[in-house]
């Protein structure tokens, strides 16, 4: 599929959205819903459909120039805005500049939206169509531009010049502008039911019970389950996550960044507060968690606390300590009884 990661085959849900959405008018779409519903991969199958040289109702060819183009990130009429740190990952090329300041080490690789990439992508919007099929900007994830950078865009987006065309896929949509938001036809993403995201993500490779317990683990978002098997990392080690935090154990985490721990003891935290109300738990089996469960008012405050700890997780003054008081302040949690 992607040049830059790896293969993954279209969900089936993802394609009924995209003939959907190609068969209504709009110079600008903005896909919404949680991590790991399939944005990104909805809205490059638009622009494919949008840029193709031969486009049927149900997307893109697949085969003709224009989608060959994308497939190796070449195109001259898509323009695709993303932090640095993703546009590379995925293997979409940086601006020359942008490449050699950090080739230089000038500076690192943003991981916000930067201001000169909106810049340079409203000056494409206004350039005549190399192909003459029209012109493309897709924005991922479209809350990671600041007040600056989607000022930037305002005006474009509410008077497009020509035949441009817009697609902002978000994870947060509510961090947008409203001034952003009003401009844009609105498509809230699919959440497929448990059997279809079960037989796609077995079909990536998982067998049936890692498939299951990737689900959980990733709160019943698919994308976000596969790049959990993705990763390496294993079924039976997220199961024994709650009993390593509770002894305290650093190691449990391995190479995991401050992001992933903390979104990983959230996820312990919600379903240890749900249990504790008899509620369902969603990340974890019930067996996974440890039997003496922390009293209400001990979880609110970790709960309170790991949000402030989110805030600066990207850029922690020392990771390695950071890791340890976070485990440190689980493992007290789970041994709180007031």
């Amino acid at each position: 599929m992607s040049s830059g990661a790896a293969a993954v085959a279209l969900a089936p849900w993802i394609a009924a959205q995209r003939t959907r959405l190609l068969a209504q008018r709009g110079h600008a779409w903005l896909l919404q819903g949680p991590s790991g519903l399939g944005q990104y991969a909805l809205g490059l199958e638009m622009v494919r459909a949008w840029l193709c040289d031969a486009p049927t109702a149900d997307g893109a060819c697949g085969h003709c120039a224009s989608c060959h183009a994308i497939e190796v990130r070449t195109h001259a009429d898509l323009c695709v805005l993303m932090p640095e740190v993703q546009m590379m990952a995925l293997g979409w090329p940086l601006s020359e500049k942008a490449q050699a300041d950090i080739d230089d080490k000038k500076r690192k690789p943003s991981r916000e939206i930067r201001v000169e990439a909106m810049r340079d992508a409203v000056e494409f919007s206004q350039r005549t169509s190399a192909r003459g099929r029209g012109k493309a900007v897709l924005v991922y994830p479209a809350e990671q531009m600041n007040h600056i950078t989607a000022n930037a865009l305002l005006k474009t987006l509410e008077e497009p010049p020509g035949d441009v065309r817009f697609v902002l896929a978000s994870e947060a949509a509510h961090q947008l502008l409203p001034t952003i938001r009003s401009r844009c036809l609105g498509h809230t993403m699919v959440w497929p039911g448990q059997a279809d995201m079960l037989a796609w993500v077995q079909s990536q490779g998982m067998a049936a019970d890692a498939a299951a317990a990737f689900l959980r683990a990733a709160g019943g978002r698919p994308d976000d389950a596969l790049a959990l098997a993705r990763s390496g990392r294993s079924p039976a080690a997220w199961a024994a996550l709650p009993q390593a935090v509770a002894k305290g154990d650093v190691t449990a985490f391995g190479d995991w960044s401050p992001h992933q721990v903390i979104d990983a003891l959230q996820k312990l935290c919600h379903d240890l507060m749900a249990a504790s109300v008899g509620a369902p738990v969603r990340y974890f089996a019930p067996a996974d968690l440890p039997k003496a469960l922390p009293s209400i008012g001990a979880l609110s405050r970790w709960s309170r606390a790991l949000s402030r700890e989110a805030r600066t997780a990207e850029h922690p003054f020392n990771a390695g300590l950071m890791l340890e008081a976070l485990v440190a302040q689980a493992r007290n949690t789970l041994h709180s009884r007031n």
